[in-house]
């Protein structure tokens, strides 16, 4: 039984991709990271634009792990920190090509994100991405230029399987163990108008 209560069929890094709260704070092998970096590369982009970069501290590199970590909001930097590597991600608000604006370089980012996430979970590994990042110190403490936005981290490890210890865990592991949930297909695929489900889902 997969971890995701699907309804229909699916490749396993889907079924069995989640977020965990809970790491195991053990390095990651080189091989596997570098996997999730190149399936990241592969991700569609409006013209091949590839908008997205990645800032990486891998747990090893302890100062670089703990600047890092510094930069994530403190509600996230308790469970981060036994992650077995950190990530921040960035944007590039124009197209190289034109220097025009590039308004879906987020939704490129979220792309290649999930590419990393799937590829994740295919090699053993989870991730959790947050939105609890302090974007004006990333800026800072990575020299970004003006035309690139950091935007978002990931938490990329081995999830751990021992119990929680502390009430801050017991409190996550709530959050980690509560059902799976996903709105209904007819809730967001439409046809000939807004609201309106497509006949295939209903």
């Amino acid at each position: 039984m997969s971890r995701n209560p699907v309804s229909l069929p699916v490749i396993d890094s889907i079924a069995e991709r989640w977020s965990p709260y809970r790491f195991d704070p053990k390095v990651i092998e080189t091989e596997k990271l570098l996997a999730c970096f190149e399936a990241a590369r592969w991700a569609a982009s409006s013209f091949n634009d590839q908008p997205w970069s990645w800032i990486v501290a891998t747990r090893q590199d302890t100062e670089a792990f703990q600047t890092m970590l510094g930069c994530l909001m403190e509600s996230n930097q308790p469970w981060a920190s036994e992650a077995g590597a950190l990530i921040l991600t960035t944007t590039r608000s124009k197209f190289a090509y034109n220097d025009k604006p590039n308004r879906v370089a987020l939704h490129d980012l979220g792309q290649a994100a999930a590419h990393l996430a799937l590829q994740a979970n295919a090699v053993g590994l989870q991730v959790h991405q947050m939105a609890g990042v302090n974007l004006s110190r990333v800026k800072q403490q990575y020299q970004i230029p003006d035309d690139i936005e950091p935007q978002t981290a990931i938490a990329i490890g081995y999830a751990a399987e021992q119990p929680p210890s502390t009430e801050l865990a017991q409190e996550l592991e709530k959050r980690q163990s509560g059902p799976r949930k996903r709105k209904e297909l007819a809730d967001q695929v439409f046809s000939g108008q807004w609201g309106r489900s497509a006949g295939f889902v209903d």
